[in-house]
Formats: C-alpha cells, structure tokens, sequence
C-alpha cells in the first residue's frame, strides 16, 4: 500500500485511534514553563531513532505556505510512501504530514508577528512544530510545543535544528482537561476531527479563555467536523489562504485553509 493510500486513512480513519489517545491521557497538575517535562538540545534524542528520522524523512520547504520553515516530511522520495504502513515502526506518524490548517496558522503568525511578539505561546498538537517554529522566529517570549507521540517532539527537534533555532520546551502529556495553564496564546491546528475530542478541546479552550483571558486562534482548511460542531459558531475569521497545489493533491482537494479567532477582537488587525 503506497503512502497516499496510507495517508488517506490517516485523513479519514486512523485518526480516530490518535484521538482516542488524547482523549484516554489525562492532564495532570497544570504545566508552567520552568517545570513542564520537556526535550532540550539534541542530546537527549535517542541516536538510534534520529538515524531512522533522517533516513526516512525529506528535508522540504517546498509545496507550503511557508518556504521559510525547512521541516522533515513524508515525501514521494521517501521509502514509507512506497511501504506498507505496518513496517512503520512507531506510531502513525502525523508529525510528518504539515497539515493545512497548522500551515494557515505558521504564514500568519509569519506574516503578523505582533501576535506572538513578546507573548508566552502554546502550541497544542503541534506535529511538525512549524507553528512553534513561527511562533519563535517571530519573537514570542515563551514557547511550548504540545504532542502526545513522544516521535513528534524528537521531529521537532531535528526541525528546530533545521531552523537553526534552540530547541523550545516540548511535552508530550496531555494537557487537554488539565487546570488552565498561564499563557498569552494557544494556536491548534487541524484537531478538530473527532467528536468528542472537539469537545473536550472546546471546553478547556473555553476554559482557559475564562480563567487567564488566553487568546485561542484555530487553524482549519473547512473539515465537516470542525464546521459542523458548535465551537463554530463562536469563531470569528481572521483570514483565509489559498493552499499551493501540492497541499490541495495531498488533502483531497481541500483548496483553502482558514485562521480562526476563537475570542472575537480587532487586536491581530493592523499589526
């Protein structure tokens, strides 16, 4: 089975199973920046793991909305798009797919950099870590970058290492359903395909806007389970980008990708 085969169930099916885990690890006491468990520099990645990583990934900033993030993806000249998926020997590897709406959420944070200048960022879901990357070459204060899938936070590394940039915090634990951590802005994108995940992201986002008055932006190219849950409602549309055609061939055809606010303001206009 060729990875676009692989990567359709991973946009269609599979995707329940990742969902299931953010729903089943509970949060523990509320993460602070000097205290949350995270990777530093690269010596604490396993050497056997980078190895596989940098064999079996492309280093591409091409195909985006954003050249300016070198990042290690799932290409056509790698070997496991041609694999079966179970020779892949971790988890179902979304980490290395750069997602449409953590893209839209990237090129604005890139293109409006007074959104995250000086502010305390938390990047929920971050796969890649492309928003976390934006989110530090555009002058955020303080950055975490959130994954369950303890490969993604090794990827990110070696991105930041692309980047040429110190590697930011990562934690792996599931923060979601956790007490409202202290940050500035919490970005997410492409989380929303789940039922019940959408839930449980609802109401500790609504949770975290009432208790510390974060600023939530959404990043989603249109998903039926994101337009269609209630959260929608209360969003108010940033702006919408036009994705380049190799994202649209590799996500059926999906053409746009949308930021949205999720606490209605005009404080990201005119930056």
């Amino acid at each position: 089975m060729a990875f676009r085969s692989w990567k359709r169930l991973l946009l269609l099916g599979r995707q329940n199973t990742f969902a299931k885990a953010w729903r089943s690890r509970r949060g523990g006491p509320s993460l602070r920046w000097k205290r949350c468990c995270h990777w530093s520099a690269g010596k604490s990645l396993d050497p056997e793991v980078r190895a596989f990583l940098e064999e079996n990934t492309e280093v591409t900033s091409s195909g985006h909305l954003t050249p300016e993030i070198r990042l290690r993806l799932l290409t056509p000249r790698c070997r496991f798009w041609r694999e079966k998926p179970d020779l892949w020997p971790y988890g179902d590897p979304f980490w290395a797919i750069y997602w449409p709406g953590g893209q839209a959420l990237s090129r604005y944070i890139l293109d409006n950099p007074c959104v995250v200048k000086g502010r305390s960022v938390l990047d929920l879901g971050s796969g890649c870590g492309a928003t976390a990357i934006a989110a530090v070459m555009s002058g955020a204060s303080q950055v975490l970058a959130n994954d369950i899938d303890p490969i993604a936070g090794m990827a990110m590394i070696l991105n930041c290492e692309l980047n040429h940039l110190n590697p930011f915090p990562i934690t792996i634990k599931n923060i979601i359903n956790s007490e409202a951590g202290n940050w500035d802005l919490i970005v997410l994108g492409d989380m929303f395909y789940d039922e019940q995940l959408a839930d449980g992201l609802h109401r500790w986002l609504r949770k975290c806007i009432r208790i510390q008055q974060t600023e939530v932006l959404i990043g989603d190219p249109g998903r039926h389970q994101f337009l269609s849950h209630s959260i929608h409602s209360q969003l108010h549309k940033v702006i919408e980008y036009s994705l380049p055609e190799y994202t649209r061939q590799e996500n059926n055809g999906l053409t746009s990708s949308i930021v949205w606010s999720y606490q209605p303001s005009n404080s990201f206009e005119n930056c």
